[in-house]
């Protein structure tokens, strides 16, 4: 008998916490804090990896805890149950948030420098053997300007002292061989849209 008072008086005792942080009495959240900190604590840190997210999930939690006051209900279950509800859900929501979150930034990461590097030097070199095939379809004067200015880095001038040719004849065999090749890239590039060829 004795012991079943006790357990009433505590149980009566406990359940007028909250009802007083519905009642907005600083002291009963105060008093909340200090019964309830070391459950809420264990179980922030039992499920966020960094403890900055776990102090961050505890004060959150007794605001949740001061929002929710007014629904507790002793009948339903202990003061000490309600609030383990209340972590747990806001803690699941915080882990759940930042799983998305961490897997939100993975995708829109660009990959590293040196992948990124690699594969456009990949792309640069197959452009070259393409455009290079057209290259030589051009007249051999042509060819040789462009050649020159493109593999060896050769400005025009060079390429005429290279050549022994005027500077005048070294800018129209650049020019005509350009424009011979951009038509030859243009018909590719119309066969590719068509399927010619393929």
């Amino acid at each position: 008998m004795f012991f079943a008072s006790c357990l009433t008086e505590c149980c009566v005792k406990s359940s007028t916490i909250l009802r007083r942080v519905a009642d907005g009495d600083a002291a009963a959240l105060d008093e909340c804090l200090d019964k309830y900190g070391g459950l809420v604590w264990s179980l922030a840190r039992r499920l966020c990896q960094r403890h900055e997210d776990a102090e961050d999930s505890v004060q959150q939690i007794f605001v949740d805890v001061w929002r929710s006051a007014v629904k507790f209900d002793p009948e339903r279950a202990s003061e000490a149950t309600y609030i383990t509800m209340i972590a747990r859900r806001r803690l699941i929501d915080s882990c759940r948030r930042r799983r998305r979150d961490l897997d939100a930034a993975c995708l829109a990461e660009e990959p590293p420098a040196g992948d990124a590097n690699h594969e456009r030097r990949i792309d640069i070199t197959d452009e070259a053997e393409h455009v290079h095939k057209y290259i030589e379809q051009l007249r051999p004067a042509e060819r040789r300007v462009l050649e020159l200015s493109i593999n060896d880095g050769m400005s025009q001038s060079q390429v005429a002292r290279a050549l022994n040719l005027p500077l005048g004849t070294v800018k129209t065999h650049a020019r005509r061989g350009l424009i011979r090749l951009r038509k030859l890239l243009e018909v590719d590039a119309a066969d590719c849209i068509l399927g010619v060829g393929a």
